[in-house]
């Protein structure tokens, strides 16, 4: 994906705004933890925080919070859902906080949004010394059949690489480096993943397809065929076309020390 397709890709979401904060899940708290066990604290930065998917699991395990999301409809909408949380306009190439101001820099399916060149330099800067950058993804357990047929179905711009066990890993290990020329900030990486799930129906399953990128950006008349497929599919399932059912997931998470 080149860096204009990119951006055009990152800036999608505030359309969907609400219905992202509806939609979209939440993250294992065994994966967030994780992330968190070499921290030297538990200030931690929610960077590119989108509704507060993941600043609603980190308040969950005490972790003193600052959101900060690029979008305005975005951070419309965690302030609304999260009064209480200090949420501030900002991107990862340009963080609002301090030097040495947070234990643990962490995004919730957004790393990969990032201009690490630029990015690496500024997280960096707001760690502490030892402080940790973590990225972690939601990921559709493929290995369960239903989900590698939906998968299929789906198509890559819907349900890509990055967004299933065998592929999130290859697709995320080098997030955290700059691109040529730029000094890393970050230690070696590691990866672990941690078994998650959402419950759904058929109607929502589609409406939380309908909020990832790919599929956001799409001419309307290809977004409509797209979930229109994915609709005839559910609802073909017996695992899915009636009533509740649990998505099953993973999620998958990268994890680095600042130099």
């Amino acid at each position: 994906m080149d860096h204009d397709e990119r951006l055009l890709h990152a800036s999608s979401f505030g359309a969907a705004a609400v219905a992202y904060a509806e939609h979209r899940p939440d993250y294992a708290q065994a994966a967030v933890r994780w992330a968190l066990d070499p921290a030297p604290g538990m200030r931690v930065l929610d960077l590119g925080a989108g509704t507060g998917k993941l600043t609603t699991t980190l308040l969950a395990l005490g972790a003193d919070v600052i959101a900060v999301e690029p979008d305005p409809s975005m951070l419309t909408e965690l302030r609304r859902t999260l009064p209480a949380v200090r949420a501030l306009p900002g991107r990862a190439e340009a963080v609002p906080l301090p030097d040495a101001s947070v234990d643990a820099v962490l995004a919730g399916n957004a790393m990969h949004w990032f201009d690490m060149s630029v990015a690496g330099p500024e997280i960096a800067r707001v760690l502490a010394p030892n402080g940790i950058l973590a990225g972690l993804w939601n990921v559709m357990d493929d290995r369960v059949e239903w989900v590698a047929r939906l998968a299929e179905v789906s198509g890559s711009a819907a349900i890509g690489p990055r967004d299933t066990p065998a592929g999130w890993r290859a697709e995320t290990a080098d997030a955290h480096l700059p691109g040529t020329g730029v000094a890393a900030r970050f230690g070696s990486p590691e990866q672990a993943e941690f078994p998650h799930g959402q419950r759904r129906t058929a109607d929502s399953l589609v409406a939380t397809i309908a909020t990832r990128a790919g599929v956001l950006v799409m001419p309307e008349q290809e977004q409509r065929a797209t979930l229109g497929r994915i609709r005839s599919f559910l609802a073909s399932r017996p695992e899915t076309a009636h009533g509740e059912f649990t998505l099953p997931m993973l999620t998958g998470v990268l994890r680095v020390k600042r130099l």
